[in-house]
This record gives structure tokens, C-alpha cells and sequence, in this order.
């Protein structure tokens, strides 16, 4: 079967399931928890994302990589973790926004097919890249998590909370997310630690201090501040979540904008 038809089928549908959890989750009042059809239909888009993915990025002698593949990674991997972590925690709310972007984001790399990776086959890239992506795919779930801690805040102070009566407290959805965070700070340490290891190896040359490097050390200052306020100062509520936005817009730009900018805008590989 042809790739593009891989990528086509996996955003079908993951879109189909995010209109499904939107018309059930936020427009109406079904149980809390997944019914067990949900959670195998969830793994339909995760298994052909994951064939997609593996046909771009493991599959070929010579991969390809971008920004195109690492936002369709990150997005694979916030939805599996979701998944996993629905066995845990009821936060159906986070469903449709996720399966929405990991639609949107799934078919990508058949338009964008990025720029061939050097030294792919190394252990040190290969560590180094699935630290990467683990740590943004959990920033990812985390902001997801933030944005529905924001929307559930408003409606409440609105009175409007029906809406999303089935979500647990915000104080417990505010530990949630600082669990997310910490979680994905410790990745994102790892990534930075790899990266200044490797660097001979992984990029042909000492570390250089370059704009992506810049993003990536002011978003971990970002999430270490953040972190360290919670537990000195208690920082919670809308403080918190406008670090967390700025933490995650930074680590954005430190890769994924970039390659954006270079591929998409300026058309270089």
C-alpha cells in the first residue's frame, strides 16, 4: 500500500475519533471513563501512524528527518501516552484536541519529506532522538493539559461548568500537569546532556552555540524556574500556566521552528 495512502487513512482517522470525543466529551454527558471500544479504536490511527513513521524514519537506508517528522513523532507519541496514561486518570477532555493535531500532523511528512539524517545509524542519534521526541511529546500532552486547565477555569468562573463536569478537580488536574512537566523536564535535561556529549559525533563538530541552542537552554531555564517555584514558592493557576507556554514555545522554536523556517519558508534542506 503506498505510504501516502498510510498517512491519508491514520489522519482519517484520527480526525473521525477527535469529532466523535468533541460531540461526546464537550457537547455531551457520557461516563467518565473510556468505553473499551474507544480505547481499541484509538490504537487503529496509532498502529498506521506508527507503520508510516517507521517507513519514513527506520525502514530506509538513508532516512529522512525534519520538521515535518518531528512534529508527527510528537504527536504519535503525546496520543500513545494519553492512551496509557487513560488507564490512570479520566481526562477524556484532552482527547479531541490531541487526536486533532496528531491528524493534522500525521500526514506531513508525505508533503515535507525533510532532509536526510547524518550518522542515523549511530547509537548516540538515535538516543539522543528518541529523548528528543519523548520529552516533546510529553511538553505536548503537558500543554494540551494546560489549555484544557485554562478553558475548564473560565467556564467555571462563568458558572458553565457542566460542560466539563466529568474532568476531575483543577487542583488535581494542576498536580497532573506538574507531573507531565517534571517528567518531560528530566527527558529534555537528558536530550541537552546527549547533545553536548555527542556532539562531535552527531553533528561532525563541537558544540557550537547556535539559535537552536539558545531556544533549547532559555526553554529548560523556563521549566526549571517553573519547577523550582512550584516547590519553593507554590506557584499554581494561571502563573504557572503562562511559564508553561512560554517554556513550550521556546523549546518549539529550538528545533521545530527552525527547521520550519529552512524547509518551508527559505525552501533549503
Amino acid at each position: 500500500m503506498p505510504d501516502i495512502v498510510i498517512h491519508a487513512l491514520a489522519a482519517a482517522a484520527y480526525a473521525g475519533l477527535a469529532l466523535h470525543f468533541w460531540r461526546t466529551r464537550w457537547r455531551g454527558a457520557p461516563p467518565a471513563a473510556l468505553a473499551a471500544w474507544e480505547r481499541i479504536a484509538i490504537l487503529v490511527p496509532l498502529a498506521l501512524h506508527a507503520y508510516s513513521l517507521h517507513a519514513d524514519l527506520v525502514a530506509p537506508a538513508a532516512p529522512r528527518f525534519g520538521f515535518a517528522h518531528a512534529l508527527s513523532a510528537m504527536l504519535w507519541l503525546a496520543v500513545l501516552c494519553y492512551w496509557v496514561e487513560s488507564f490512570l486518570y479520566s481526562l477524556e477532555g484532552l482527547l479531541p484536541p490531541a487526536l486533532a493535531l496528531a491528524a493534522l500532523t500525521a500526514p506531513l511528512p508525505a508533503f515535507f519529506p525533510g532532509r536526510a539524517a547524518a550518522h542515523a545509524a549511530s547509537l548516540e542519534f538515535k538516543l539522543h532522538l528518541v529523548l528528543a521526541m519523548l520529552a516533546y511529546s510529553l511538553f505536548t500532552l503537558a500543554i494540551l493539559h494546560a489549555l484544557l486547565m485554562a478553558f475548564a477555569e473560565r467556564r467555571l468562573h462563568r458558572k458553565e461548568g457542566a460542560m466539563l463536569a466529568n474532568l476531575p478537580p483543577l487542583l488535581t488536574q494542576e498536580r497532573l500537569l506538574f507531573r507531565l512537566i517534571g517528567a518531560a523536564f528530566v527527558l529534555l535535561t537528558l536530550t541537552l546532556a546527549t547533545g553536548i556529549a555527542f556532539s562531535e559525533s552527531l553533528f561532525g563538530r563541537a558544540l557550537r552555540f547556535d539559535h537552536k541552542t539558545l531556544f533549547a537552554l532559555l526553554s529548560w531555564l523556563v521549566f526549571a524556574a517553573l519547577l523550582a517555584g512550584r516547590r519553593i514558592y507554590g506557584w499554581r493557576g494561571r502563573l504557572a500556566l503562562r511559564w508553561t507556554f512560554t517554556g513550550f514555545v521556546l523549546l518549539l522554536l529550538a528545533y521545530v521552528g527552525s527547521r520550519f523556517v529552512l524547509e518551508v519558508i527559505l525552501g533549503r534542506t
